[in-house]
């Protein structure tokens, strides 16, 4: 347990300084490299329902402030086309992004016909999986639907405020058996570490799962940003870190070898597209409201003023509100956290990349994987480990804490 309480306070404490955007940086698009593949990644803002644990930017579906919403995203899709954007995939995230199915088909339309985009995933909610919107998706070109689930357990999908509106864990697994099949991959987003969360709940919902065989399983550990600490406490009950590697063992145990591990906490049964793009993506152009880019070694993000966005792009200008341009050793710490949520990293590309020695700004913290037995090194490589797998649990966890941290931050400061 001081291995895992050391990694989370160092990764706590770096995340947070990453994401300190500057005040007096340049608000324009940071540069992007040439040759390199980007994804598109756009947020749909709007839910039926708020989760109590969900720190994402999201907000009450109402129709007209969606509808102005889809078509100012349009705009901004546009935006990056005049400038000279290609993407090769796309990735569809939210809130609910199949909230307004006419207008999500609309905007991917779109993308298709001015970029050369060859996957598009999109997630939704289980009370959305119905013939018309599955075959509508399908139909558009979607390659990988994502389904929020989080457990099948009724007491938790009560607590979680869930249960009224997406039916109970029953009618959820049916609503999946009658989707498996339909998209090259259907993935189940779940949670564990829920405070009301046992590890007999945890094995049911494991054992449902193996039953249904779906194509994927991404399970997240609990990430609870400050503000909502309060929150879920009332609500769920006290987050308990200290038994999240229990729970994490079990899921471990049970999936394969049905399912392989893709990243650190996503399972598949065969190679596909993962919700981490930025595994596989090393550049990604946030658009929407509250979406955060990644270009050239700066990160970005879009206000998170829904009003403020639509009157923005109307005006034909990016809604970039803040960024940060990281040093040569914040870009070589990043691509190892992600490279290696991603199970290995190729020390000689990551070389050619940044341009220098990597041990000068990985050395020790590539010394102290291996020394704890978090990573082997196979000659250029470096894999991860099963023990070193929940080491990257706990500094991606703490990693999407810090961005739901940034996000609240951004939200007050535009007075939301």
């Amino acid at each position: 347990m001081l291995i895992e309480n050391f990694i989370t306070f160092f990764a706590r404490k770096e995340n947070s300084r990453y994401l300190q955007f500057s005040p007096s940086a340049s608000l324009l698009l940071p540069p992007k490299e040439d040759d390199v593949p980007i994804l598109l990644y756009l947020h749909v803002p709007f839910c039926e329902e708020l989760c109590p644990y969900c720190s994402f930017h999201r907000v009450l579906f109402q129709k007209s402030l969606a509808q102005d919403y889809f078509s100012a995203l349009r705009q901004e899709i546009k935006l990056y086309k005049e400038l000279g954007y290609d993407f090769k995939g796309v990735y569809v995230g939210g809130g609910t992004p199949t909230v307004l199915i006419d207008e999500l088909t609309t905007t991917l339309e779109l993308v298709k016909k001015i970029f050369s985009v060859n996957e598009i995933s999109v997630e939704t909610n289980p009370n959305h999986l119905n013939k018309n919107n599955l075959k509508v998706l399908k139909d558009i070109g979607v390659n990988r639907l994502s389904v929020g689930v989080q457990s099948f357990d009724n007491r938790l999908l009560k607590a979680m405020e869930r249960y009224h509106k997406y039916g109970s864990g029953a009618e959820v697994a049916e609503r999946l058996k009658q989707t498996q099949g339909i998209f090259d991959t259907l993935n189940v987003d779940m949670i564990f570490n829920f405070p009301l969360q046992t590890p007999a709940i945890l094995e049911r919902d494991l054992s449902t799962l193996l039953e249904l065989g779906v194509d994927q399983i991404t399970y997240y550990p609990l990430m609870v940003a400050s503000a909502a600490q309060e929150s879920i406490e009332k609500k769920l009950g006290r987050v308990n870190y200290a038994r999240e590697k229990t729970y994490y063992q079990i899921i471990t145990s049970m999936l394969p070898p049905q399912y392989q591990p893709a990243t650190a906490w996503c399972f598949s049964r065969s190679k596909a597209m993962i919700d981490e793009y930025v595994i596989n993506f090393d550049e990604y152009v946030g658009a929407g409201s509250g979406a955060i880019g990644y270009l050239g070694g700066s990160a970005y993000a879009n206000t998170f003023n829904l009003k403020e966005y639509i009157q923005i792009v109307k005006e034909g200008k990016l809604p970039i509100t803040a960024r940060r341009d990281f040093s040569i050793k914040e870009k070589a710490r990043y691509e190892f956290l992600m490279k290696l949520f991603g199970l290995s990293i190729d020390l000689e590309k990551l070389k050619a990349k940044l341009g220098g020695n990597i041990y000068r700004y990985l050395g020790a913290e590539i010394l102290f994987f291996l020394t704890i037995g978090g990573l082997k090194k196979q000659k250029n490589m470096l894999f991860l480990t099963p023990k070193g797998q929940y080491y990257w649990v706990i500094m991606m966890r703490e990693f999407f804490i810090a961005v739901n941290n940034f996000r609240d931050y951004c939200r007050r400061k535009n007075n939301l």
